[in-house]
């Protein structure tokens, strides 16, 4: 690449967060009062951090696993695997009126996200497929953090630095936004949170092995700074109109009548 090449790179970087800085300042002065789910719990953090920390709403199932029992404001949680988890956390934020942005994750389902009863409206994309080995999701995300309830950023494999991930840290907390990782390694996360396929659930009988899947299991472990591993299992299954992450029933238990939709088979994408 020659010097001409890289400064016109530059600009186009510099023009687009521009572009998303004015798109954010328009967002911020129309967005509603921060969201905050219903019996708002709090999270004891280290006492160089902001003490009492708002929840974002997060699926049942997954808020009783994480650590401080929710999604906390300002925090940093690092996501993996399954997909499902991470839509999910999506569709429940958007559809109380938080908004979310989702960085360098080209492939998400926008359509299970709305399966799952969230707001594409409430949803910003930035794909950065336009200017490969320009596009810097972080530096994307540090500019996003300032507004928006949650930043869902892909790092495509890399491993972010400890210096740049703090001082980004830092702006998390200062915003009172939440930043999600994946496809990545940053240290220094508050949380851990990853998912696998357990199991499929199929129509019209389970043991013979085939038929129009109706569902799946997920195994789903959460762990925080200095706590142990909490797991649990989580059913996805299509209800009352929508996909949902509810917990998962007994081994053994007779399956209520599930409606088969193709939302199940987008929302748990890896």
């Amino acid at each position: 690449m020659t010097s001409v090449d890289v400064r016109e790179a530059d600009k186009r970087v510099a023009d687009t967060l521009a572009e998303l800085r004015k798109k954010l300042a328009t967002v911020s002065s129309t967005k509603a009062k921060p969201v905050v789910p219903q019996n708002q719990r709090t999270v004891t953090v280290a006492a160089s951090e902001q003490v009492d920390k708002e929840m974002l709403p997060i699926p049942a199932p997954l808020a009783q696993i994480m650590p401080g029992g929710g999604l906390a404001r300002g925090s940093v949680v690092a996501v993996d695997g399954a997909r499902s988890v991470l839509v999910s956390i999506i569709a429940e934020i958007t559809a109380s009126g938080g908004y979310v942005a989702v960085i360098g994750l080209p492939h998400l389902s926008l359509h299970a996200v709305e399966e799952m009863g969230g707001d594409l409206a409430h949803v910003a994309v930035v794909s950065g497929q336009g200017d490969p080995g320009v596009f810097d999701p972080v530096e994307v995300a540090a500019v996003l953090l300032d507004g928006l309830d949650l930043v869902v950023v892909g790092l495509g494999g890399v491993s972010v630095p400890p210096s740049r991930a703090r001082a980004v840290m830092a702006r998390a907390r200062a915003k009172g936004s939440t930043l999600m990782v994946t496809d990545g390694r940053w240290s220094g996360v508050q949380a851990t949170l990853s998912a696998q396929v357990a199991d499929y659930r199929h129509l019209p009988f389970r043991a013979a092995g085939h038929g129009r899947i109706s569902g799946l299991s997920l195994s789903v472990q959460a762990r925080g700074r200095g706590t142990r591993v909490t797991e649990t299992r989580i059913d996805v299954v299509h209800a009352d109109d929508r996909v949902r992450l509810v917990a998962a029933r007994p081994v053994g238990a007779v399956a209520a009548p599930v409606t088969a939709t193709g939302g199940l088979t987008i929302a748990h994408a890896n």
